[in-house]
């Protein structure tokens, strides 16, 4: 694993060094495209979209695909949002975010002292909140999709059915997780054996889950047999989803995050993803400086983007959680008065320390096993979809005769304010589990226009790191001129408030830089296995053509005509 690692930085950094006139360009489509962590997704996304269905049909398919051939991450077990950009440019957002049970409660991850149980919210039966991409997809269908719905699924299907060739670095992953396979689940499951790559991957038990949802719909998963299959697995292993925490799950249609960033029309995810503002805080507190003038991942690059990413993730540590549940100031985080206030600190001379930033004064991190999709229809209509188990495989519970993976969502609640989740991030009581409510999320989706016209399509896995892996890519393309796949390949750095450091990928910075960085203050973790999201993202040209950018950090491929 880590020499495939080793070999992904290495084209990373090849690409990095490739100069203008003979810089990396992805696959270049005439009308339609769909990006995604797989090209068995991809091209099913992509086949929806020349047989004439729009950019919602492929959403429907490219999601149910992603849940055959891309187990780690693509779900229907899961859930996530989706940010959309009609030809019109009307736009719309929709959250199907997995919801804590019923009978979920504050302290439920709790011992007798007050104390979190290490792992009870992030593996096994008890991880798991009530799914909502199977509710998202018959949501997106009943209000946009065109083709019949049986012949959204039926690819899907035969996916499962017929199988698929397992690459290398899913064998890894797969193999690197048997051993908590065996532990989350009281027998043996499909994917509990040794794999290598080329192998044929036959998911009946998944196909038939998707034949049920393919001829009833929603209540193909949250009634009948694919319920009673969840709700007996569930009872079977001490969990606590039941009938009735099925049947109640809604996907919600919620009014997105819009702002303006030197004349472009960012559209992102509203809460319960924190992306969309986070996403405007840090471009918000960027935006009064000529970046023309700074050069690309230079110290002073670094810094600026550092210390604007330190205050707004102090912001969603304390602010932030589901607006149905809590009164979050969105208008005044985002406020030009306030975001001046909260850069009145920063100075170029040093770092300023997290532990001296605390939240702003107004009147999660799921892993890289998210997923990330983009698509652009033939008649200029915009999906930018995220969606998740939270960790790889999610609770690793197999739901036993259905064949499809449950979350571990319950994770990106504050067990308890001020303690950091598996990934770090730190939340209050804003984020406190309540029955019903949806967990905090870092997913950030998101549409980008210039002049009312469609400019990009972008977003990414990455737990935390999401929101500044979108946000890079982002000012990749709108202040240094980059194309869409050499913006994916570019090396990425993170920070997050706590814990104080800045994340970077190997081998993409070079020595001055860092050492320039530390001067300042900053300390630096740099590792060969560390990855920093992988970008699926759809790049307008001006001649109207589309590139797309698909990430080298995974076996993601764009597919188009």
């Amino acid at each position: 694993m880590k020499k495939l690692l080793s070999l992904v930085f290495i084209a990373i950094l090849l690409a990095n060094c490739t100069t203008k006139e003979n810089k990396v360009v992805g696959l270049i489509a005439d009308q339609a495209m769909v990006v995604s962590a797989r090209v068995e997704a991809s091209q099913i996304g992509s086949d929806i979209l020349k047989k004439g269905g729009n950019a919602y049909d492929a959403m429907i398919a490219t999601q149910l695909a992603l849940a055959v051939v891309y187990p780690v991450a693509g779900n229907i077990g899961g859930g996530g949002f989706m940010v959309f950009r009609h030809h019109d440019g009307k736009s719309g957002a929709l959250d199907f975010r997995e919801k804590a049970p019923l009978t979920a409660s504050r302290d439920m991850y709790l011992d007798k002292e007050g104390n979190v149980i290490p792992g009870k919210s992030s593996f096994g039966v008890h991880s798991s909140g009530v799914p909502g991409s199977v509710a998202g997809i018959v949501e997106v269908y009943k209000k946009y999709g065109s083709l019949p719905f049986k012949e959204l699924v039926q690819p899907a299907i035969d996916l499962a059915r017929n199988g698929f060739k397992v690459t290398k670095n899913q064998a890894n992953a797969l193999n690197g997780t048997r051993k908590r396979f065996e532990k989350a689940n009281n027998y043996k499951i499909l994917f509990d054996k040794e794999w290598k790559e080329g192998d044929l991957l036959q998911q009946e038990e998944l196909a038939q889950t998707l034949e049920r949802i393919r001829d009833n719909g929603r209540d193909g998963f949250y009634k009948g047999k694919t319920a009673d299959l969840i709700v007996d697995y569930q009872k079977e292993l001490g969990g606590i989803i039941t009938h009735k925490d099925l049947e109640s799950y809604k996907a919600i249609w919620r009014k997105p995050i819009v702002f303006d960033y030197k004349g472009y029309k960012i559209t992102s995810m509203t809460l319960p993803a924190s992306g969309g503002i986070c996403l405007a805080q840090i471009l918000k507190s960027i935006e009064p400086y000529d970046l023309s003038n700074i050069k690309h991942n230079s110290t002073k690059y670094i810094q600026l983007l550092t210390e604007a990413e330190r205050r707004s993730y102090a912001d969603r540590a304390h602010f932030l959680g589901d607006i149905d549940f809590v009164n979050v100031p969105i208008d005044s985080l985002t406020a030009p008065k306030y975001i001046k206030e909260r850069m009145s600190t920063f100075s170029w001379d040093k770092a300023t320390k997290s532990s001296d930033v605390s939240h702003g004064n107004v009147l999660g991190y799921e892993s890289n096993e998210t997923t990330h999709y983009s698509i652009v229809d033939k008649d200029g209509n915009a999906v930018s979809v995220t969606t998740t188990l939270n960790t790889g495989y999610g609770s690793k519970v197999l739901v036993k005769g259905a064949g499809f993976f449950l979350n571990n969502e319950m994770d990106d609640f504050s067990a308890k304010p001020g303690v950091p989740n598996v990934y770090g991030l730190l939340g209050s009581s804003a984020n406190a589990i309540a029955p019903e409510k949806r967990m905090l999320s870092s997913m950030t989706p998101t549409i980008v226009e210039k002049d009312g016209k469609l400019k990009m399509v972008v977003g990414t896995p990455g737990g935390s790191t999401i929101i500044t892996s979108v946000l890079q890519n982002i000012l990749n393309v709108v202040e240094y001129d980059m194309g869409m796949q050499e913006s994916v390949n570019k090396a990425r750095f993170h920070h997050q408030w706590m814990p104080d450091n800045i994340r970077m990928e190997p081998n993409g910075f070079d020595s001055i830089t860092k050492v320039n960085l530390k001067k300042l203050g900053y300390e630096i973790i740099e590792r060969n296995s560390l990855i920093i999201g992988r970008v699926d993202a759809i790049l307008v040209l001006p001649n109207g053509k589309l590139e797309g950018g698909a990430d080298p950090r995974g076996d993601d491929a764009a597919v188009g005509f």
